[in-house]
């Protein structure tokens, strides 16, 4: 399927067949931590599921502690998400750099994950699911 361009010149590309995107609500409880402290806390997660990538569970910022968090100046471009944001947690030192991610404008497919962030889980010390 061809994609059309938007204003900045970059190709956007819907979800379909050939490239399947799905969010769902995802209830558990999410604890993310680092360096024993709890960077993110929610039961308002919401799982993207791509293509055939992994599935990437997305926290809402009020979930998450900012405070902990230092944006970048990375930022990479995907054509059915749109532009994404870096964040490093300083704490983490070197392996938590750009270890959160986040698409601010999200395409409108994927509007849903709007105010919310990803972690990498090789930069954090662990992102549980809590049976409580």
């Amino acid at each position: 399927m061809a994609g059309s361009v938007n204003t900045a010149g970059k190709t956007v590309k819907i979800p379909g067949p050939d490239h399947p995107i799905t969010i769902e609500a995802d209830p558990s409880h999410i604890v993310v931590t680092l360096g024993g402290k709890t960077i993110a806390d929610t039961r308002n997660a919401l799982t993207l599921r791509e293509a055939a990538y992994p599935a990437v569970v997305y926290i809402p910022r009020e979930d998450v502690d900012m405070s902990l968090l230092e944006r970048t100046d990375h930022s990479t471009y995907c054509p059915y998400k749109g532009d994404c944001s870096y964040y490093s947690i300083p704490s983490g030192g070197a392996r938590s750099v750009n270890a959160v991610w986040t698409y601010e404008s999200p395409y409108d497919a994927v509007a849903q994950i709007k105010e919310h962030v990803a972690f990498y889980p090789d930069r954090v010390d662990a992102i549980e699911v809590r049976a409580d």
